[in-house]
């Protein structure tokens, strides 16, 4: 979803707003799933990365400004267990128990008539 709003900066407020999202990448170089016995299911992610593009515009009581955006994200990192419990009708549910996530390295490219 696009996303705007404003953000309070130095002497005034900057108001943004970023639309157009779209993911044009997505990379899983090491994945791996297993069983935890008794508890669910382990997914693991290493060294995933992932690019986006989008559209921007800034504007402030100086100055206004727009264009195109490249984010491009890398190293990044994941753990979530799952458990897999029997409903009340006997059927296996899944929930998400835990998460964890870093990224290492986020490069930024704006592209803007500035």
């Amino acid at each position: 979803p696009d996303m705007s709003g404003y953000e309070k900066f130095g002497l005034g407020n900057v108001k943004y707003n970023i639309s157009g999202i779209h993911v044009t990448a997505v990379e899983f170089p090491s994945a791996s799933i297993s069983l935890i016995p008794g508890t669910g299911i382990k997914l693991v992610i290493g060294n995933a990365s992932l690019s986006i593009d989008m559209n921007w515009n800034i504007r402030t009581w100086m100055f206004k400004d727009s264009g195109r955006s490249t984010v491009y994200i890398s190293k990044v990192f994941a753990t979530a267990i799952f458990s897999t419990p029997l409903d009340h009708t006997g059927h296996t549910s899944i929930s998400l128990t835990s998460c964890r996530t870093t990224s290492g390295d986020i490069d930024i490219k704006l592209n803007g008539k500035s």
